[in-house]
């Protein structure tokens, strides 16, 4: 299959069977990641592979976070956490900091961004689904975070990936055409 298939192909997932993603996928999907551009070949990744009890760990986290951050929405809270507890692998990604170079260090966010993306590319030939998270579950912006994966120095949370074999078809989503996005010089 051609690379623009794959990434037309490419869905965020957030619905899974309840069936555990096999070793040899989760390191295809890290090698995967970890081909991906960075600038000066700094490779300024670093992956947190979450699964069995360090998952219902992490889900204690996120269900803490929640009911503080949505005390008034009991239904968001439990239908965030349905999709927590129903995602069989959560991989948190992080990018190395540089103190004193805040420019270096913005680019290793890229890189782990690009990161993301080619383990999104993998998952979808792999027949897994993957979403990435940023706000809610994802916990990225929460200190609790930083502790659960033992306080890592130097590095800054990317995203929270959550993967597993998609329960159901997720439909396609439109975009706009690139000629509509596009100025020539």
């Amino acid at each position: 299959m051609q690379v623009i298939e794959i990434l037309k192909q490419r869905r965020a997932v957030r619905n899974y069977e309840p069936r555990e993603v096999e070793d040899s996928k989760i390191e295809s999907l890290l090698e995967a990641a970890v081909w991906s551009p960075n600038d000066r070949l700094r490779e300024p990744w670093h992956f947190y592979v979450i699964r069995g009890e360090a998952k219902s760990r992490y889900e204690q986290l996120a269900k803490q976070f929640l009911e503080e951050r949505f005390p008034t929405k009991p239904n968001l809270v439990k239908d965030s956490l349905l999709v927590l507890e129903n995602t069989p692998l959560v991989i948190v990604v992080t990018a190395d900091i540089i103190p004193g170079d805040e420019a270096s260090s913005e680019d290793n966010e890229y890189a782990a961004a690009c990161a993301i993306h080619s383990m999104w590319l993998t998952a979808q030939e792999l027949g897994l689904g993957l979403v990435w998270r940023t706000r809610g579950i994802g916990l990225v912006r929460d200190n609790r975070l930083y502790q659960f994966l033992g306080s890592p120095e130097n590095k800054k949370i990317i995203g929270t990936v959550f993967v597993g074999y998609p329960s159901a078809e997720t439909p396609s989503t439109p975009r706009t055409c690139y000629q509509e996005k596009t100025t020539y010089l």
